[in-house]
């Protein structure tokens, strides 16, 4: 098999790796089947083994065709938002799926390259590819605008408390090592191999077993905590996109948000924080005297209302710019008066702003959210403070994807709200994978994560990524809950993508002296 597979060529080579690529992306939620990374790795190494050292197109083509199929199968339901209203959009579905995961393929083509004139075989290969992956993934969370999703990092939500190493490395960390664990173990059994390989493959898959025996342990010692006198209400309406943002409907969803609120809640768990999803209301809020008369009557004394919601900047006479809107976060007190408020500073490209405006435009492209002109950047991680609450950060929608940059670097907040609205996606993979990012966010930063998702999943994750409460796709309801204390600054935390830096350094270093060492005949 693999001399059959060292001799394959051309277009065939690209196609197996576009197989083993869709292959790949079974090992992200909601599948979460983490083996198949164990069977798409070495496959495409193997493949990687036969091409020229100095090929550079071949191993491109490679290394491309493999990301291709993976992010895919991984981004395809950004093709349900096309869906919401056909008659504008269908028409763009493959273009926004298939051409976004050809420019992010282009990264693991790349990497593909570097790895391939190295000109190594088995596990200093294996070595090196994690590296300049991990690289790549680096990258690709940062360059234009940046989009980290589906790193392949995130199979370590299917694979239990392999994913509290999160704490150490973060997701860009765990892509380096699952894609060094899944690649490691065909050496053991390679009797082509050296011993110093084999040796050190077997030490590999050891240090797996260490990370799921370390992650257990943190979690048996793990004592649960609250916040005293912080109780939580989330709302998750469950309204359609379809529904969402048409006039005749405002005031409906309006009192559904206001009596959802209200309903009474369970002895001694009386909510003093209610949380609305991401623009939870299809009107500007802030500007209404009678939207903000009503809030007041729904809290009351002593509670506070934190929504997602649309706003404009008003210039300096008072006078709101249309020109100017801002995807935020408002909170509201027992007035009904704004008391804190932030602004989504990482916008979507092709939903929030238009990329490549004056190429795209005149060929009939356009953002999905129908705002006049395209949002207007926030400032940046903030850490606010609102009456009655610990410190809090706030993350609007795909903001909870990026694992850098994450909260406020000059004082770290106590906890993290994310606002979003999947139901643009449907019941599809989207929702499920974005929750396991949030995931995934808690436990790097030690921080309890509270989030509100218009069609779910709502949900209370505390600082070592686990379910507090939540509700699934597709339900409407409310979740009542206390607010879990934070934990101390973890090392991902404290050091970010520094640790990052210094893994690849190591492996590609590990990888180097294995080849000259098994060159060497040892």
């Amino acid at each position: 098999m693999k001399d059959f597979l060292i001799g394959v060529g051309g277009w065939r080579r690209a196609g197996v790796a576009v197989l083993f690529g869709v292959v790949a992306a079974l090992s992200l939620p909601p599948v979460n089947f983490w083996p198949a990374l164990f069977v798409a790795v070495p496959i495409v190494i193997i493949l990687l083994q036969g091409i020229a050292r100095r090929d550079f197109r071949s191993s491109f083509l490679l290394g491309w065709s493999f990301g291709f199929g993976y992010f895919l199968l991984a981004f395809h339901w950004i093709g349900f938002a096309f869906l919401v209203d056909k008659k504008d959009y269908l028409w763009m579905m493959p273009f926004a799926v298939g051409g976004l995961a050809a420019a992010m393929a282009v990264y693991w083509g790349l990497a593909f390259v570097c790895a391939g004139l190295s000109g190594f075989k088995r596990l200093p290969l294996v070595m090196v590819l994690a590296g300049t992956l991990g690289v790549a993934e680096l990258l690709r969370g940062a360059l234009f605008t940046g989009f980290p999703w589906a790193a392949p990092g995130l199979a370590s939500d299917g694979m239990g408390a392999v994913s509290q190493t999160a704490s150490l490395w973060g997701m860009p960390g765990l892509t380096v090592l699952i894609l060094l664990w899944a690649g490691s173990w065909p050496t053991v059994f390679d009797r082509r191999a050296s011993r110093m390989q084999r040796l050190l493959a077997a030490v590999v898959l050891v240090s797996l077993a260490a990370s799921w025996g370390w992650g257990s342990w943190r979690l048996r010692e793990a004592v649960a905590a609250n916040v005293e006198g912080v109780n939580i209400r989330i709302v998750q309406p469950n309204i359609s996109q379809d529904d969402k943002w048409r006039d005749e409907n405002v005031r409906q969803i309006f009192d559904q948000l206001l009596e959802m609120s209200g309903r009474p809640a369970p002895p001694g768990k009386i909510p003093n924080l209610i949380i609305w999803p991401e623009s939870a209301v299809p009107f500007l809020i802030d500007e209404s005297a009678g939207g903000k008369s009503e809030v007041a009557a729904l809290l009351g004394l002593n509670r506070i209302l934190i929504t997602g919601a649309l706003r404009r900047e008003k210039s300096s006479n008072g006078v709101a710019d249309d020109d100017r809107v801002f995807n935020s976060v408002l909170g509201f007190d027992g007035e009904g008066q704004v008391v804190a408020r932030y602004d989504k500073w990482r916008l979507v490209p092709g939903g929030e702003f238009l990329p490549f405006e004056w190429l795209l435009k005149p060929l009939g492209f356009r953002k999905v959210v129908t705002v006049p002109g395209s949002f207007t950047a926030g400032r940046g991680p903030q850490t606010l403070d609102v009456a009655g609450l610990p410190p809090v950060g706030f993350l609007v929608c795909y903001e909870a994807i990026f694992p850098d940059h994450l909260v406020d670097e000059k004082r770290r907040p106590s906890w993290l709200v994310n606002v979003t609205n999947d139901g643009w996606f449907g019941n599809s993979t989207g929702p499920y994978q974005h929750v396991a990012q949030a995931r995934l966010r808690a436990i790097e930063q030690g921080l309890p994560m509270v989030r509100a998702a218009n069609t779910g999943i709502s949900a209370v994750i505390d600082p070592y990524g686990r379910f507090v409460a939540a509700l699934p796709v597709g339900k409407e309801g409310f979740i009542d809950a206390e607010l879990p204390r934070e934990l101390p600054p973890t090392f991902f935390a404290t050091h970010g993508q520094n640790s990052l830096i210094l893994m690849i350094f190591m492996v590609c270093l590990g990888g180097i002296a294995l080849h000259k060492a098994s060159v060497g005949g040892v």
